[in-house]
């Protein structure tokens, strides 16, 4: 027995820990758990968890439904939102088939597929996300209209608003679980809020994600509010992005860093942005999964509509923040076309393949954009070069259907399941007469 796993049982013996919760996702990145009691953990551990996959979305197909899920014990965490009363602790799983591979459909073995290849090239992938919510009053308002709980805007500070206890609360409970907070604020729209995450390895900030969103929603019902990550909840208002700087390590060393280069970018660097800015339309149906993500992408409030590049540049994709003198380790670029809702273990594989892809083949980065890009006209934008995101989800779904980089990283299974879940969506979408059409058509035609 390793020191991990003894120091779980240890301490599930010690707190009087009563149900420990076995977490994992399905493809689309809702999250899954099962409890089991504290007699089952060690055969947990020792032999997993045996399930029905085939219920699961996406998970297996239904003649190979029975998978087992594998708790980490590098995960165990108590949850703190459940008070002294039946205590509860939670463990992130890995998802195996009965002879023990590797579930090819299981979003955290995608991720940790392509981490593997980035430790093959030396290279250890960091991720430092950005996370943007709504709080409304209610799930369900009335009117239909979702109505957030306050009026403020970015940075604003309101005295005895339910926002500060709502953060305060929030970020208390996520260092409670050994996830470490940045930065928490209120962001633009009304009723908005971002809690920023510190830098950690891309797998663990995976975990700490779906995490993180559980939190949220567990404070917000705990204050009587309801938080959403929809992207684009509210009309008119700023979307919520997930905008996450990326960085490689060789080591201990920031791959990312060369003193002296402009902005002090190495060449890997440079290729790397140059893979996320040639990938990016073909990684958008997974960073941007929802009908309702492109209504962010469109609607402006410096969401990244282009692939385009800049130095501090907020309405490029991909921006590189301005250089700290003295602190080369920090290097990193910003990609800011995903969003909250986004299945992080999926789109954090994608984003590193591109870039991988763009070092891999040396690609060329192109010019940066120096000037705001919404404000240019179409003209402009295609005489400078810029080409543009995709304008729906089916639009997405054509580029992600003819990627080989998106087939390779995800895997023949969650490929094909992306794409089958995704034109479900956008044909109900699709089918549907909206109040908009009937507004302005019934009365005229």
């Amino acid at each position: 027995m390793d020191k991990q796993t003894d120091f779980v049982l240890r301490t599930i013996e010690e707190r009087g820990i009563k149900f420990i919760r076995l977490w994992f996702t399905d493809v689309i990145g809702t999250l899954k758990s099962v409890a089991i009691a504290p007699a089952e953990v060690e055969g947990a551990f020792a032999e997993g968890i045996g399930f029905d996959g085939s219920a699961i979305e996406g998970l297996t197909r239904s003649y190979e439904a029975d998978v087992l899920a594998h708790p980490d014990p590098s995960t165990f965490q108590i949850l703190p939102w459940r008070g002294e009363i039946d205590p509860t602790a939670r463990m992130f799983c890995d998802i195996t088939t009965p002879d023990g591979q590797p579930a090819v459909a299981d979003p955290r073995n995608v991720l940790k597929r392509t981490l593997a290849r980035a430790s093959e090239r030396g290279f250890t992938f960091y991720t430092h996300p950005e996370i943007e919510f709504y709080l409304l009053k209610s799930q369900n308002p009335v009117g239909g209209e979702p109505e957030p709980v306050d009026h403020a805007g970015y940075f604003d500070n309101v005295p005895g608003g339910s926002a500060h206890d709502f953060r305060r609360r929030a970020v208390r409970m996520l260092e409670d679980l050994g996830i470490s907070v940045e930065f928490s604020h209120h962001e633009a729209g009304p009723g908005q809020n971002e809690i920023d995450l510190r830098y950690a390895d891309a797998l663990t900030m995976a975990d700490n994600i779906m995490t993180f969103r559980t939190v949220v929603k567990e404070v917000a019902i705990e204050q009587g509010v309801y938080a959403t990550f929809m992207p684009k909840p509210l009309s008119g208002r700023p979307g919520s992005g997930m905008h996450t700087h990326v960085s490689l390590f060789e080591g201990d060393q920031n791959a990312f860093f060369e003193p002296g280069a402009e902005y002090q970018l190495s060449t890997i660097a440079r290729q790397f942005i140059a893979g996320l800015l040639r990938h990016a339309p073909e990684i958008t149906a997974v960073t941007n999964q929802f009908v309702n993500s492109y209504k962010r992408l469109w609607g402006g409030d410096e969401a990244p509509s282009f692939v385009t590049w800049g130095h501090n540049n907020r309405s490029a994709l991909v921006r590189v923040p301005l250089y700290k003198p003295n602190k080369g380790q920090s290097s990193r670029v910003e990609y800011r076309g995903i969003d909250s809702a986004a299945n992080p273990y999926l789109a954090y594989s994608l984003i590193l393949a591109a870039g991988l892809k763009g070092i891999e083949e040396s690609y060329e980065l192109p010019p940066e954009a120096e000037d705001n890009v919404w404000s240019l006209t179409d003209a402009e934008r295609r005489a400078l070069g810029y080409n543009q995101l995709p304008a729906s989800l089916d639009h997405a779904l054509e580029y992600m259907e003819n990627s080989e980089l998106v087939a390779e990283t995800l895997g023949e299974q969650v490929f094909n399941y992306v794409l089958l879940n995704k034109r479900q969506e956008w044909h109900a979408y699709r089918d549907q007469v909206t109040p908009f059409e009937l507004r302005t058509n019934l009365g005229v035609l």
